[in-house]
């Protein structure tokens, strides 16, 4: 079973019939491998991003939950500021 991050769970948890996927065996569309990865946010940064999410989620707006979802996301992987 997948593991639990606040309430979300991994898409063969959701869809019947996926639990057992292999990947190997999926044709995927080609994409472009010489892109630029992203550089990773520093802690302190994905702190402050998590804290704007949280009080984005606290006001109950047009984009509460999704903020909510992701400030769940991103607690799930980055160490608490203690």
């Amino acid at each position: 079973m997948a593991r639990d991050r606040g309430g979300v769970f991994g898409a063969a948890t959701v869809v019947d019939g996926y639990e057992n996927l292999d990947l190997d065996q999926i044709e995927f569309a080609p994409v472009e491998t010489a892109g630029e990865r992203l550089p990773l946010l520093p802690l302190h940064e994905a702190h402050d991003l998590l804290h704007w999410l949280r009080l984005v989620a606290a006001e109950r707006g047009d984009h509460a939950l999704e903020a909510g979802r992701w400030a769940k996301e991103i607690a799930a992987r980055v160490p608490s500021q203690e």
